[in-house]
């Protein structure tokens, strides 16, 4: 559009008391229409040859019509631009209200024209926005506030016995692929699985596109809680299936958080909260893949949320804290370790369980930053024993996986135990099976560099995870720590009594020191001290016990064995 055009508009826009479009317009017709009239005074004016009253005649009407002839003007004026004000209206209504505009389209001129583009044009855009506000762009299906109305559509819809089932859909791998692979790949793979659900699910159902990993599904008049879990076990054998993409074969792994109307809520938001619920549950569980809501499961969710909170502090407000569990030689009955034991108080929680916290703990990866605050506070606690007059003892403290895999782990033991001046040949390193799943060859790497430094290393829970003999056989390890599990109701259990007597056998053929844990009682004690095990720890000796108790219990116990060997 030429500029020049707009020169007029531009300098009566220049005149503050003229502020409308309506008044510019006004402005020029009485202008305009005024224009004939100064005209015919100048001239009777300067002419001559008029007499007075000729001229007043003329004059008078002269100025009736012109007054006549402006309202009349402006009058019509201010009807032809009304076409131009509605328009305006339309989008001022538009852009605050949301309205949609109504304006006449049958009128072919110019204004005409333009009512009838505004029209449809607001009305093309505002579809536009509502697809994109409530649709996926990439698979087209109900985004998630589109979903919850959705939801909310039906619940209002649905009579008393009428039950209906809200499906979260997790795929965990994609967020990996898309990393890994590509957002191309990632976004056609959210295609096809979509397309995939799309095919399943029936017509009155309602599939939603959640998030790019999530996926949601209104499972509308089933009869019993059979059909839902059968239709749910055939949602996760379909995405179980791999899917070929340029050549590569690609699982989803999904995860399903399951909710049923009314009986797990009566509300949209009831139901999404308990499904998301029922979601996060089953995904810290690695072998299953689908979990209902239960207020049973919720409560322990709650718990597991709150401990994940506070444990987030537990370090810097000084809540953690170590006990001691003493190991015994069995050649001479005399305290030769201690197993630091990781525990902790919590003013909300109370004592908390290492059974719940630790993974927790793992999962978080908290555990790193905990796990160097056991070795050093136990090293350090050493140190003090020995001050005390108490003969050294080997410290064990556990491994964990996520310590494992960082990359400045024996840098951060070097650091440790020149810190607490802490002589590595009295530190025992326990690591579990599970740690040689991955990265086997730098896992043995990294053992040999611990070993190398005078640093006991020991397989603890030996039996119950991944160990083969020709793995065993490569472990650059000192000790063998047969699991509790294994000591139930032996001698009397023979499958124990078998797994027991095999796994000394196991450690004796390869040179390796044995070491049992959960001693309970004299029977299991003299079956482990014939089938040659070195050494044991349990509740039979002593339960874990704090720094101060443990002092006592060590004095005690060597002025006995002193007594009796005198």
């Amino acid at each position: 559009m030429n500029d020049r055009s707009l020169r007029l508009y531009a300098l009566i826009s220049g005149f503050k008391s003229v502020k409308t479009y309506k008044s510019k317009i006004m402005l020029i017709a009485f202008i305009g229409t005024h224009i004939p009239l100064l005209s015919m005074l100048v001239y009777v004016v300067f002419s001559h040859s008029l007499t007075l009253a000729t001229t007043i005649n003329l004059l008078a009407i002269a100025l009736i019509a012109t007054l006549l002839g402006t309202i009349a003007t402006l009058f019509a004026l201010h009807y032809l631009l009304a076409p131009v004000k509605l328009t305006s209206q339309a989008l001022q209504h538009y852009l605050e209200q949301q309205k949609l505009p109504n304006l006449p389209t049958h009128f072919n001129d110019e204004v005409g024209t333009l009512m009838a583009d505004t029209n449809r044009t607001i009305k093309q855009l505002d579809r536009l926005i509502r697809y994109t506000t409530n649709y996926n762009n990439l698979t087209g299906l109900p985004n998630q506030d589109l979903f919850q109305n959705l939801l909310q559509q039906t619940l209002a819809q649905a009579n008393n016995n009428q039950q209906i089932g809200v499906i979260i859909v997790h795929l965990s791998s994609i967020k990996d692929i898309n990393s890994i692979l590509g957002r191309k790949i990632s976004n056609l793979l959210q295609k096809k699985i979509a397309l995939r659900l799309a095919n399943r699910i029936k017509k009155i159902d309602i599939l939603a596109h959640l998030s790019e990993d999530e996926f949601g599904i209104i499972k509308k008049n089933f009869k019993s809680f059979d059909e839902l879990n059968f239709f749910t076990q055939e949602v996760i054998e379909l995405l179980n299936k791999p899917f070929s993409l340029f050549g590569k074969e690609i699982n989803t792994n999904p995860k399903l958080g399951i909710t049923v109307y009314p009986f797990d809520g009566i509300t949209a938001e009831q139901l999404l909260q308990n499904a998301n619920t029922a979601l996060y549950q089953i995904r810290q569980e690695e072998h299953q893949n689908c979990q209902f809501y239960s207020i049973k499961n919720n409560t322990k969710l709650q718990r597991r949320l709150a401990i994940k909170d506070q444990l987030r502090y537990a370090l810097r407000r000084g809540e953690l804290f170590l006990h001691y569990q003493p190991r015994l030689d069995l050649t001479n009955n005399y305290p030769v370790g201690v197993e630091a034991l990781l525990r902790w108080q919590n003013p909300q929680l109370g004592l908390v369980p290492p059974t719940e916290f630790i993974p927790i703990a793992e999962q978080s990866k908290l555990i790193v930053s905990i796990g160097e605050w056991v070795l050093r506070s136990a090293c350090i606690q050493q140190q003090i024993w020995q001050q005390e007059g108490l003969p050294a003892l080997r410290i064990s403290v556990n491994l964990s996986v996520n310590q494992f895999k960082q990359s400045n782990l024996i840098k951060r033991i070097d650091e440790i135990l020149a810190e607490t001046n802490f002589n590595p040949n009295y530190l025992e390193l326990e690591v579990t099976e599970s740690l040689f799943v991955e990265n086997f060859e730098q896992t043995i790497r990294l053992l040999k560099q611990l070993k190398h430094r005078g640093i006991n290393l020991s397989l603890d829970d030996f039996g119950t995870g991944y160990s083969s003999l020709s793995y065993l056989q490569q472990f650059p390890i000192d000790t063998l720590k047969i699991d509790r599990s294994f000591l139930f109701d032996i001698p009397s259990n023979t499958d124990n009594t078998s797994v027991t007597k095999g796994i000394i056998a196991l450690a004796q053929s390869l040179n390796l020191h044995i070491t049992a844990e959960g001693v309970e009682n004299s029977a299991q004690l003299e079956y482990l001290k014939a089938q040659g095990c070195h050494e044991v720890q349990g509740y039979y000796f002593s339960k874990p016990l704090s720094a101060y108790n443990l002092t006592s219990f060590l004095s005690s116990y060597y002025r006995q064995l002193e007594e009796t060997a005198s």
